[in-house]
């Protein structure tokens, strides 16, 4: 992930900003071993894959970040019928 970054951000300016890599360096000093932006258009999120999820949890909450848990679907899209 974190070579994905690296690279990705070689590509164009427009793709993080001073405010981003800060936190993304902060994530990588305190158990993030790569992340990644999600999202669009200036709302979207940093996800981040860490072996010390502690370390990383309290060192971005005490950035003023707020985690916003998930969950992957292995089961595929779904059709719910209206009633």
């Amino acid at each position: 992930m974190n070579e994905h970054w690296e690279r990705k951000r070689q590509r164009s300016d427009g793709i993080s900003n001073d405010r981003i890599d800060e936190w993304y360096d902060l994530a990588r000093r305190n158990g993030a071993l790569g992340g990644k932006l999600i999202g669009a258009g200036g709302g979207g999120f940093l996800m981040f894959y860490a072996e010390d999820q502690r370390a990383l949890r309290r060192a971005m909450g005490q950035a003023g970040l707020h985690e916003v848990r998930f969950r992957f679907d292995f089961e595929g899209t779904k059709l719910i019928a209206e009633s």
